[in-house]
């Protein structure tokens, strides 16, 4: 089993799953409305700043300073 990454080190084209959000409560409460949670599945589309995720059938744009709170993990995530 891999150690959990920051999800700002996911390559493009890769699939992860969420394995820890860290931050304040408001912060870990905007990224779940967001649909980001522990155990959600997400597709790198592009890395760096802005960094875009496929999570479902929605895309969501954040700033490097935003996904440096979100950990994944890359067990078997590649495709």
């Amino acid at each position: 089993m891999l150690p959990d990454i920051p999800l700002s080190m996911v390559r493009p084209g890769s699939v992860v799953r969420i394995s820890q959000i860290i931050g304040g409560c408001d912060d870990v409460k905007r990224m779940a409305e967001l649909g980001l949670r522990d155990g959600t599945e997400v597709e790198m589309l592009q890395s760096g700043s802005p960094c875009i995720l496929k999570v479902g059938q929605s895309k969501l744009c954040f700033r490097q300073s935003e996904i440096l709170n979100i950990l994944v993990n890359t067990d078997g995530a590649e495709r």
